[in-house]
């Protein structure tokens, strides 16, 4: 911002960091000079460092996050995409190919699948969501690609027509225990959606029903990846191994992500429906 307004803005660059270090904002700098240039006046600098201060999302304030190099749409009400889940794209780059077709569940904000669909152009992708809100967001982020964004339950709105065909199918599902929730940081735990965050009692519930029904609609070969956490790493593996993939846990210390890899048996078949 030029004028008047931004050079009053820039003045009160120490004052903006030293309440965001106060409340706690690890990264407060950073984080200054992003509200500051987001702020089109005084007024609004201070809006959004007390809606910062009380524990919102900076993601949320700006209206968007960075993941994968790539600027996505985030609103209020939809996860926050994290930098762990970079893992994800990081491993099924090397096993997309232009004509795949591509599905991402509990897609969010669909950040995954404009990464994969930016890196390997021509993939054929589907998004899903049961949250509403997220599944607009998603539908804004992924316009500019081959994608079809759909609302509903897991596998349930998905047409008929993509069972056997999908090459890669990745999903970042809730995986924190119900009971771990409280423990959350504040900007996580009372600003994001529930159902985005809530894994069950063990954090795997929705993992189970993802890894369970993924057999019927991966392509021979296709490939499974999900995010997990560490602990959580071994039994995600076994319920690969008991849907009858092939299981690989991969983890990358700096992003703190892990995540796990299966296979199902067969060799790939050619691009299914667009």
């Amino acid at each position: 911002m030029t004028g008047p307004a931004g050079s009053l803005i820039s003045r009160r660059r120490g004052e903006v960091i030293a309440r965001l270090r106060t409340a706690g904002c690890v990264f407060a700098e950073d984080e200054a000079e992003l509200l500051m240039a987001a702020a089109g006046s005084a007024d609004e600098l201070d809006r959004l460092m007390a809606e910062r201060v009380a524990g919102r999302p900076l993601e949320q304030l700006l209206g968007w996050a960075e993941f994968c190099g790539l600027r996505v749409a985030v609103q209020p009400g939809v996860f926050v995409p994290r930098r762990r889940t970079e893992l994800l794209v990081h491993q099924a780059v090397p096993v997309l190919r232009p004509g795949d077709v591509l599905l991402e569940l509990c897609c969010g904000s669909g950040a995954i699948a404009l990464a994969l669909a930016t890196a390997v152009p021509g993939v054929a992708v589907y998004a899903v969501d049961s949250e509403p809100t997220a599944a607009r967001c998603a539908s804004g982020n992924l316009r500019g690609v081959n994608a079809q964004v759909l609302q509903g339950d897991l596998y349930q709105p998905l047409p008929e027509r993509l069972r056997g065909t999908v090459a890669v199918l990745v999903a970042n599902a809730p995986y924190v225990p119900t009971e771990a929730i409280g423990m959350m940081p504040p900007e996580a735990r009372d600003y994001e959606p529930r159902p985005a965050l809530d894994g069950g009692q063990d954090g795997l519930a929705v993992q189970r029903r993802i890894i369970a029904e993924a057999p019927d609609w991966l392509a021979p070969g296709g490939h499974l990846l999900i995010e997990t956490g560490r602990p959580q790493a071994p039994v995600t593996a076994a319920l690969f191994r008991a849907a009858g993939l092939t299981a690989t846990v991969v983890r990358d210390d700096a992003l703190d992500a892990t995540a796990v890899l299966g296979v199902l048996p067969g060799g790939r078949r050619p691009a299914g429906p667009r």
